[in-house]
């Protein structure tokens, strides 16, 4: 069975990876029933020989399928099925809505604060790792550059507890933001959401900081939301 054809369940103007369209088939079958809960999933040998995929892609795939609760990997047993639908993805020790929850509670006065203490050397070091980010390719990379954008925010902002509180939760940033770049192709629109909170930041404007970062953690949850409760594909 070739997927290199099949859709996605989030419209966007973007190919379909080999990646998504594998979880998109696995997610299928799950969500119908096809594996139920306390199914065991075909072993990797043969959902690469059945899907025609190479057992990096597949992995990326069932790591996915774990993030969204899912399955769980039992080591030396496989992979097992543990819910039919999404319910909160999990980053790390995180789930995506208690993430999202605290960051609203503090990344947005972060950014404000960050406005009215910025020095010159903060601006530098941002517009330089936006600069970066446009540049890179490689989604490790941007990942990693990601989740520093956010902790020089906070370092901007000149209060060592919102740097030690970013710094806290920066794998989950990390976990996230890896997901929602396979899954939701969010790399170019965050890039544009950091420029404006960076654009807000070199303005010394602690209200358009503050609304600018919000607006941002406003698109990560549309675009989880977007993942989790997909739109039902239109009637051919």
């Amino acid at each position: 069975m070739n997927l290199s054809d099949s859709q996605t369940t989030v419209p966007a103007p973007r190919r379909v990876s080999a990646m998504e369209a594998v979880l998109g088939h696995l997610r299928g079958a799950i969500e119908r029933g096809t594996y139920a809960i306390g199914d065991k999933l075909p072993s990797e040998a043969e959902l690469c020989r059945t899907l025609e995929v190479s057992r990096p892609v597949l992995r990326e795939a069932l790591r996915a399928l774990q993030t969204m609760g899912l399955t769980v990997s039992r080591t030396g047993k496989g992979t097992f099925v543990v819910a039919s639908t999404v319910a909160d993805p999990t980053f790390g020790d995180y789930t995506a809505g208690h993430l999202l929850e605290a960051r609203r509670h503090i990344e947005v006065p972060v950014a404000g604060y960050a406005a009215e203490r910025r020095t010159p050397e903060d601006l530098e070091r941002l517009t330089g790792l936006l600069d970066r980010m446009d540049r890179e390719t490689d989604t490790t990379a941007w990942v990693a550059m990601d989740t520093l954008f956010h902790l020089s925010v906070a370092e901007a902002a000149k209060n060592p507890v919102f740097r030690k509180v970013i710094e806290e939760i920066r794998d989950a940033l990390a976990r996230q933001s890896a997901f929602l770049t396979e899954l939701a192709g969010r790399r170019e629109q965050s890039n544009r959401e950091h420029r404006a909170i960076v654009e807000a930041l070199l303005g010394g404007s602690g209200p358009g900081a503050a609304e600018a970062m919000s607006h941002h953690l406003d698109r990560v949850a549309t675009s989880l939301d977007g993942i989790v409760r997909p739109p039902a594909p239109a009637d051919a």
